[in-house]
């Protein structure tokens, strides 16, 4: 008797779908004249505030670091509410939940008083919340680009199609993150915009970084989005989804964001927003700022995929010299930490040299990429070997209020470096591949004595025994992990699932991807 096989053409029913899918193009890329760089807002509050501070600093950009989550939040709405001429945001992730939809509330309303506003968005993660960013661009003062967008604006099965058969275009990415208002500040650094980025998750939420930019350097970053803005990179996502970009579409989101700020109102993170003394002295216009004169912002090229492997990553090139030259101390802070075999050489060679190298990551129960942390672990012994010390967040070490409900876990997100006693860098560069070779990336390097004291102080009681293992090997060379209390012999807390993916990631030969 034969036996019939019902899941045979059921199989072939999705491959031949995904092949159609696949076989998806994008549209040649409408052309539009560039947009002019607008100078910056002489009126508003932002002005009024930065214009006498940049008076009596002159030659200077004033900075600060933002690592508080609810401030990060209330610097962009506060921020987008006092708007009078532009709002820019680039972001690599916008996330549909109570934050998110609470900045694109802001975002529209400013768009209703005449203010430009324009996102600039990576599509990996666009391209599920297409609807909502097309009926935004349907407003007559809101432009919304995808950079490196997909030809299919829905489904699982096209999605799969497209990177199976354009894996190679589709797998470079636009990491950078900024937000720029009226030309007179910006925040640039690590953080996406989402609940988890601004400590309004009821789950886990990251421990992040931005860096609250003034003056000179505020321009630097507005041109580097303008590049990116007209780069060829993007599209104009009325070009991708004329149909949802309408002004029914975008009168059914008023409702939705209208939703948003009621919500907002009876939730516990308008508490947090409230009691936040951080928040409260923004919200007084309090809120020291550092001034420097030697800074540097930096960023590759939105065409990154199409140069030469060895000229990609800009950042690289800004960064190494000041690893070489870290005389006394440098602190690395990275959550997805795979630095090669390079990278380790350098580590292990400013170790060497006299500098104390040491290293903050997620551990393999705190990171929310388990591949990563296999191709990290490739190199925490050699780096161990060569006297650099180690340590991997737990899952729980953000600060005691990082979670509305006390301490539900969380993650490292924060990129940034202290070189000796006077330079930071902070920005969306993760020590990794992927950071060098593959996704754009950008950050500011700074000299400031001041700013690299809190930022070493961050890193230190980020790596406090009460938030952080130490990682270390014992006479017989096996890895140790401790945070004084106790001492495990493999890696904290973990699950199952994620030692074999991490497992898995380790012995396959993808770091290139990490």
């Amino acid at each position: 008797m034969a036996v019939r096989c019902p899941s045979v053409p059921r199989a072939c029913t999705w491959l031949a779908l995904a092949l159609l899918a696949g076989c998806a193009q994008l549209p040649p890329r409408a052309e539009a004249p560039p947009d002019a760089l607008l100078p910056p807002a002489t009126e508003g509050a932002l002005a009024e505030r930065s214009l006498p501070a940049e008076a009596a600093h002159p030659g200077q950009s004033g900075f600060r670091l933002v690592g508080d989550g609810a401030e990060a939040y209330a610097l962009r709405a506060c921020s987008a509410q006092a708007a009078v001429t532009s709002v820019d945001i680039q972001t690599y992730i916008w996330h549909d939940d109570l934050t998110g939809r609470m900045l694109a509330r802001q975002a529209l309303q400013a768009a209703d008083r005449g203010v430009r506003v324009r996102i600039l968005a990576d599509d990996l993660d666009a391209r599920a919340k297409n609807a909502g960013l097309a009926a935004l661009d349907a407003h007559p003062r809101i432009e919304v680009r995808l950079y490196n967008p997909l030809a299919s604006r829905s489904g699982t099965l096209s999605l799969a199609g497209e990177f199976g058969t354009g894996f190679k275009r589709l797998n470079h990415r636009m990491h950078n993150k900024s937000w720029i208002v009226d030309g007179r500040m910006a925040l640039v650094g690590g953080r996406n915009l989402g609940n988890e980025y601004f400590a309004a998750s009821d789950g886990p939420n990251f421990v992040d970084l931005d860096l609250l930019v003034v003056g000179a350097a505020v321009g630097e970053v507005a041109r580097n989005f303008e590049r990116f803005w007209d780069s060829p990179s993007n599209y104009p996502i009325a070009q991708l989804s004329p149909d949802q970009s309408s002004p029914e579409r975008l009168q059914a989101l008023r409702g939705v964001l209208e939703q948003a700020a009621v919500d907002l109102h009876g939730s516990q993170y308008a508490q947090v927003l409230r009691e936040d003394p951080k928040v409260q002295r923004l919200l007084e216009g309090g809120g020291a700022l550092h001034w420097s004169p030697r800074w540097r912002f930096v960023s590759d090229d939105p065409l990154k995929a199409t140069l030469p492997a060895e000229q990609r990553s800009e950042v690289v090139k800004v960064l190494l010299p000041e690893l070489q030259r870290a005389a006394r101390r440098l602190l690395v802070i990275s959550p997805y930490f795979v630095p090669g075999a390079r990278g380790t050489a350098e580590l292990a060679a400013a170790e060497a040299h006299g500098a104390t190298v040491q290293v903050l990551t997620n551990s393999l129960a705190a990171n929310d990429v388990a591949a990563v942390h296999g191709g990290y672990s490739r190199y925490r012994r050699p780096l161990l070997e060569q006297g650099v010390e180690i340590w991997e967040l737990k899952p729980g070490g953000g600060p005691a209020n990082f979670s509305l409900k006390g301490s539900s876990g969380s993650s490292l997100h924060t990129k940034a470096m202290v070189i000796d006693d006077g330079t930071i860098f902070v920005g969306s560069y993760n020590l990794d591949p992927r950071s060098t070779s593959l996704n754009s990336e950008q950050g500011i390097l700074l000299s400031h004595p001041a700013l690299a004291s809190e930022l070493a102080a961050l890193f230190a009681r980020q790596t406090a025994p009460a938030h952080a293992w130490k990682a270390t090997l014992d006479a017989q060379g096996h890895l140790r992990w401790s945070d004084g209390n106790a001492t495990w012999t493999r890696e904290p807390e973990a699950t199952t699932a994620q030692r074999a993916q991490a497992w898995l990631m380790k012995v396959l030969p993808v770091e290139s991807q990490l």
